[in-house]
Order: structure tokens, then C-alpha cells, then sequence
């Protein structure tokens, strides 16, 4: 049963979405070209009545997020990806099936933060026991270099733009190849592809209500929509060429069209022919190198997750080129030499450790991590307890700065979140994006999706064992994780958007329920710290659950350390999904820093 409860608790993390509603007539694309592909007949949107995140005066709401089931749960960043997830799952599908339509629901209600022109990591657990990640992140063309993006002084060209915005920032999608890998590996076999992203086709075609993260976005790109980048603008605007407004209804027949092709065709329907073509013709238009043959070759990554044990309960994460999981192993063994549930939650004397563990680690991830495939990578020294208690001993009652370890020695040897489970025991937890807001801002003319600016997390450091080199996948935070309890048997599962704070997240998550006994719903919501050793010092929220006091802050700043005040509820802090598997039920719990929603059945 426990299990079962699980499995349920995983699906309602998979779908928080952006609401949809009744039809209206979006802004247009600069070409009709694939507008008309025939599409099986839509369903009708949901109705007014369907949760919304936001109030009557259009505030997030802080509270409505979590939920309880008793056979399953889905929790997304939006509801109306949840509700596409559920539907493959009441239709026979299991949790990689619900995760697949989720992936591309999340590209229709969610494209600023991922879609078909990005890529990302899903993190398995199978009810026959198998742990696997799927590593479909974005690789560099191959013609790009280390010095692709610098001048001959060694600065970024463009004003310091040419590594985000633009045909120069974007690297090969992986999304399309790692979901359709997941579906014929993993799926069911019960649906067809065309059922489980029949759900993204319907909320293309009939629309879906912007919700505030989204609507926020097209303000702050407003400028890019309407200058550079209009076929983005043509998309993302309304027919006064104006950002629309929370709870107005966005179609994109276009992107429609383009995930019938891939219903039909699969992955060479995205990867050779007109999509490809497409691709390549106006990536180059804005200065990329893109190939066709990059985009033929482009195949997705299956490795072992990187594993770890806190305090008896096992970690499944994502592995390199994702940094995610290795340092949430890392920083959770640091803290496990401290009893952190006397400490107290966002005490001072608890700040102070997580800030030092923290900022250790960020030192070991600027020194060593990379793609495994371009760098010797001490997986299993930055994962190893003895390492980690080397840093522990190192930490005093004053702030310090940190220098990368000696995990060598050791060597024995804007994304989105969501999670899905089914009765069968399969878990799935995803974290994929497009990176920054509506990635390098290219949006494909007749086919209504957004390319990455993925390359954006090499370094532009030609000496950086991060640095840009053609077919290497730059550095990720993404860490969809996935805990087991003492038994083996599901516990939870959290993943969260937020860049460099995606992992810290994680695992401050993981610590408010194992250290704290919190509810997967307080856990998230619990204000969070974050310290990369840089000079603005710790980051935190100085108001919302469980936040630091003044007295705690300033004691933090008497033992040496500088402080900023992110204020409450700061989309810095990313948006976790999370799923708790409890006796009374699973917990679904969603960030209200987002869009989140979690339902169960």
C-alpha cells in the first residue's frame, strides 16, 4: 500500500501548469506554415472554475497549493499540465507515460521556462527496482569553440549578450529524443504517442489562461518581442502587441501543428526535415552555426544517478553534467555531522552551517564539475562522507572563505520541476528548461516554439574545465531527486527551478522533512538561504514560514558574514514540487513563490 501511496503521490507532482479557458484569438505567427495539420478533434478547455493561482487581484496565493490523495498525486507548475498527466494516467498509462505528456504540456502553458527547443534530466525509479537517469540536456555545436563568443580583448561580444541572447547561445535540443527515449523504454505500452501528447495538442489548439509567472515574463521581455526578436512577440503578445494579462487565453495553433508532427513522426519528425530545416535557418539568421548534421547526431545520455545516504534515507539524483545531484550528496553529508534538528529551522547557529557547507561546495563545483565525457570529474570524492568530514571539521564559528578540496583523494573509484508516480511503483522525477525566461529568444517561425540559451552555463573562461567546446554539454544545477526510506521503499520526491539555487533547494526540502518532520507543503514553503561564497553573502527571506528573526541575522553578521535581504516569497528561490508518501496518504505540496498546484485523486 505504501508503495501504491507513493506511486500516486509521485503523479501529483508531475502537472502544475498554467490554467487554461475559453478560446480567444492569439497574437500571430510571422508564418502559417503548419498551421493546418490535422489534429484529432480537441477537447474542451476546462471550465472558469478550475483553480487559479492567483487572487481576485491578481497576488499568488500563499495557501490552496497542497493537496492530499489516496491513490495518487501530481504536483507541476501549473495546473493545467497536472490535469494532462492525470488524463494518460486514467486512460492505463504509467508514471513515464503521465511524465512524457507532461513535458509537453509544460511547453504550451509554461514556454518561458522550457518546451521543444530545450532539454533537461529525468530521474527514474522503476517498480522492478531499476534506477536510471535520462540525461537529455542541450550539447554545443560542433563549430563552436572556447572563443567563439569573445572578442580580441577576451570579452563577450555584443555587449556582454553573445552567450544568452541570440543564434550563438543556443545549443542542440535534447527534450524531443530523451522523451520519446523515456516513452519507448519505459512507457507503458499501452498508449500510443499520439494519446500521450494529445493533451499538449488540445491546450495548444483551444488554450490555456496565462498565469502570473508567465504573464510576468512577457512584461520583462517586453522589449526584446517588439525590437529583435517579433516572431517571439508574435507568439507572446497580444493583438495590440501588448503582454496579456493574467487570465487571458493563449493559443499556439502552430505549436499544435508541430507536436502533431512529432505525434506522427516521432523524433526524426523534429530532428531531419522542415522542423529541422526551420531550426537551422533561423538560428542562423541570428548569427548561429547550428548544423543539420547536429541536430541528425543529437542522441540522449542514459547514466546511473548519483546516489547518497542521509541519516538512513537513500538519494536518487541527476549525475554530470548536471552538478545537482553530487552536490546535494555532498552538502547533505557535510550537515549530517550536525544535529540540525536541535539547531533549530533558520536559527542562527543552523544558518551559519548550511552557509559554510554551502559555499564549500560551490568551490568543489566551480573546480571540478563538467561534462564527464570533456573532464575527470571526482564523482565518488565529492560524494564520500570522509571527504565531507574533512570540510565539516573545517568549519569554525566565523564565516570563512573556502577553496576547492582534494576530492581526489577520496576516489575509491527561468525550468521547470515535476514528479509522477503510478500504482505499478514506477517514480519519475524531471527537471528540464530552456534556461533563462524564453531562452535566447528565438522563436520558430510556423512552428511556435522557443530555442535555449543553454550555452549560457559554459563559462566564457577559455581555462575553465567548464569552458564551450562543440558537442559538450555545459554545466547544469537541474536535480530532479527522488528519496527512499530505510526500507527501500518511496518516501519523496522534489525537484526546483532557480538556476544555481536549484540544488541548495533540493536539499534544504529533503533536510525541513527528514531533520524537521515537516509536511511536504511547510517544507516548501519554509523560507530558504542560499550562499555561493560570493560577496553579497547569504541570501535569504526574511519573511514567510519559518523565517530567520532579526536577532538571527544579526548574530550571522556578528560571526562575519554579510547578508541579503531577499524580502518573501522571491522567485530567486526557484518553485519545488514535492511529493511526501505518509501513513494517512501522499502529500502533494507546490511552491507558491510560482504557479504551483498539487491534486490528488
Amino acid at each position: 500500500m505504501k508503495k501504491y501511496l507513493a506511486l500516486a503521490l509521485a503523479l501529483a507532482m508531475t502537472l502544475s501548469l498554467v490554467s487554461c479557458g475559453s478560446k480567444t484569438t492569439p497574437g500571430t505567427s510571422s508564418s502559417s506554415a503548419g498551421s493546418s495539420a490535422a489534429v484529432s478533434e480537441p477537447v474542451a478547455p476546462p471550465e472558469d472554475d478550475v483553480w487559479s493561482s492567483t487572487d481576485e487581484n491578481g497576488n499568488l496565493k500563499l495557501t490552496e497549493r497542497d493537496d492530499t490523495g489516496a491513490n495518487g498525486m501530481v504536483t507541476t507548475a501549473n495546473v493545467y499540465a497536472t490535469m494532462a498527466g492525470l488524463k494518460v494516467l486514467e486512460q492505463g498509462g504509467n508514471a513515464i507515460d503521465a511524465a512524457v505528456a507532461i513535458s509537453y504540456a509544460l511547453g504550451v502553458c509554461e514556454p518561458n521556462a522550457s518546451g521543444l527547443g530545450g532539454g533537461g534530466f529525468m530521474t527514474i525509479h522503476t517498480a522492478a527496482g531499476e534506477d536510471v537517469v535520462i540525461d537529455y540536456r542541450e550539447v554545443a555545436p560542433m563549430a563552436q569553440d572556447a572563443y567563439t563568443w569573445l572578442d580580441e580583448s577576451g570579452a563577450v561580444k555584443d555587449n556582454g549578450n553573445a552567450n544568452h541572447i541570440g543564434g550563438l547561445a543556443t545549443g542542440v535540443p535534447g527534450t524531443v529524443a530523451g522523451m520519446e527515449y523515456a516513452l519507448e523504454h519505459y512507457g507503458s505500452g499501452k498508449l500510443t504517442r499520439q494519446q500521450v501528447i494529445q493533451p499538449a495538442i488540445d491546450m495548444a489548439t483551444e488554450g490555456y489562461k496565462a498565469g502570473a509567472t508567465l504573464v510576468g515574463a512577457m512584461n520583462d521581455y517586453y522589449d526584446y518581442m517588439v525590437t529583435d526578436f517579433t516572431t517571439l512577440g508574435s507568439y507572446y503578445l497580444n493583438e495590440d502587441s501588448m503582454p496579456y494579462e493574467i487570465g487571458d487565453v493563449i493559443t499556439n495553433p502552430d505549436l499544435a501543428a508541430t507536436l502533431q508532427k512529432i505525434a506522427e513522426g516521432g523524433k526524426d519528425a523534429f530532428y531531419t526535415g522542415e522542423v529541422a530545416q526551420a531550426i537551422i535557418d533561423t538560428v542562423a539568421s541570428y548569427g548561429g552555426v547550428m548544423t543539420m548534421e547536429d541536430l541528425a547526431s543529437y542522441e540522449p545520455v542514459i547514466r546511473e544517478p548519483v546516489t547518497g545516504n542521509y541519516r538512513g534515507y537513500q538519494i536518487i539524483s541527476a549525475p554530470p553534467a548536471s552538478s545537482g545531484g553530487t552536490h546535494i550528496v555532498e552538502v547533505l553529508n557535510v550537515l549530517e555531522n550536525y544535529d540540525l534538528t536541535s539547531m533549530g529551522v533558520n536559527s542562527a547557529e543552523s544558518i551559519h552551517v548550511w552557509s559554510e557547507a554551502l559555499k564549500a561546495c560551490f568551490a568543489d563545483r566551480s573546480a571540478y564539475m563538467a561534462d564527464t565525457a570533456f573532464a575527470d570529474v571526482p564523482l565518488t570524492g565529492l560524494t564520500s562522507k570522509d571527504y565531507a568530514k574533512t570540510i565539516a571539521d573545517q568549519i569554525t564559528d566565523q564565516s570563512q572563505s573556502w577553496e576547492k578540496g582534494d576530492p581526489f583523494a577520496y576516489e575509491g573509484n527561468s525550468t521547470t520541476a515535476y514528479s509522477v508516480a503510478d500504482a505499478e511503483g514506477n517514480i519519475v522525477s524531471v527537471t528540464q528548461t530552456i534556461e533563462c525566461f524564453f531562452g535566447c529568444k528565438i522563436a520558430i517561425p510556423g512552428y511556435g516554439f522557443i530555442m535555449n540559451d543553454q550555452l549560457h552555463d559554459f563559462s566564457t573562461n577559455p581555462e575553465s574545465v567548464n569552458c564551450l567546446e562543440g558537442g559538450k554539454k555545459p554545466l547544469s544545477s537541474m536535480s530532479p531527486t527522488i528519496v527512499l526510506d530505510e526500507n527501500g521503499e518511496a518516501f519523496m520526491a522534489v525537484g526546483s527551478p532557480g538556476g544555481t539555487r536549484i540544488w541548495p533547494t533540493v536539499a534544504q526540502v529533503i533536510s525541513n522533512v527528514i531533520d524537521h518532520g515537516m509536511d511536504i507543503q511547510e517544507a516548501i514553503d519554509t523560507a530558504r538561504i542560499w550562499d555561493n561564497g560570493g560577496e553579497s553573502g547569504i541570501a535569504y527571506e526574511s519573511e514567510g514560514v519559518n523565517a530567520p528573526t532579526a536577532d538571527a541575522i544579526g548574530a550571522l553578521e556578528a560571526q562575519g558574514h554579510a547578508v541579503d535581504d531577499k524580502g518573501a516569497w522571491n522567485l530567486y528561490f526557484g518553485g519545488a514540487q514535492g511529493i511526501l508518501f505518509t501513513d494517512n496518504g501522499i502529500r502533494g505540496g507546490a511552491d507558491p513563490r510560482r504557479d504551483g498546484k498539487a491534486i490528488g485523486f
